[in-house]
């Protein structure tokens, strides 16, 4: 297996609300991207986000660059739902979902693939790559649909500390980490050498737990 890189030189904020309407937990929350509503698009030199056709279309055109884009909410315990395509680019890349992020301070749980077959589940602390809180690093799942144009559902089932992640419904790991309690939820993408790498992400969701 060959190592991915872990460490990103460059970490832009694709868009930051400065002041949001919260979400109570016991509330579900549905976005199918049909409209703009309180996600921010726009573009810059490195990255192009926009929402058209029923998904959020995130563009990385630079080298070694990460964005990720929230739509200013507040969320806990629940389960958290998002269905990624990558359309064009290298496989050598990651793309998923963030989640309890404090994006004024760049913290969240990062949950993401990639093109060509592997998993990373970490945190972001200060806009920087933590630690990876499982495995160490990237590892490879066969649970990835790889490729271009194939879509892989991530799914996060988080209730307090204990935080379980899914691939297209099959487990791909388990911990209990305490770092981050609540916070907005969103949509993150990266290059990992080559700029070029696009995604369409729709259907996000977080359904409030059971009592």
């Amino acid at each position: 297996m060959r190592l991915r890189r872990l460490l990103i030189p460059f970490i832009f904020i694709l868009s930051l609300l400065a002041l949001a309407a919260c979400n109570g937990s016991d509330t579900p929350y549905v976005e199918t991207f049909d409209s703009e509503g309180s996600w921010r698009t726009g573009s810059d030199t490195y990255t192009e986000g926009s929402i058209h056709d029923g998904v959020y279309d995130l563009f990385i055109i630079g080298d070694d660059i990460s964005r990720w884009a929230t739509p200013g909410r507040d969320f806990k315990d629940g389960i958290y739902e998002v269905e990624a395509t990558q359309v064009e680019g290298p496989l050598d890349n990651g793309f998923g979902l963030i989640f309890r992020a404090d994006t004024d301070n760049g913290d969240f749980y990062l949950f993401k693939v990639s093109g060509d077959g592997y998993v990373w589940i970490g945190r972001y602390v200060g806009e920087v790559e933590d630690q990876s809180i499982i495995g160490g690093h990237w590892f490879e799942s066969t649970a990835v649909n790889t490729g271009l144009n194939q879509t892989n559902k991530l799914r996060v089932v988080a209730e307090s500390g204990n935080l379980i992640f899914f691939v297209n419904d099959k487990e791909v790991g388990r911990v209990t980490d305490n770092k981050f309690e609540s916070g907005d939820v969103g949509l993150f993408a990266q290059s990992l050498g080559f700029g070029g790498v696009r995604v369409y992400f729709d259907n996000l969701s977080v359904t409030p737990l059971e009592k």
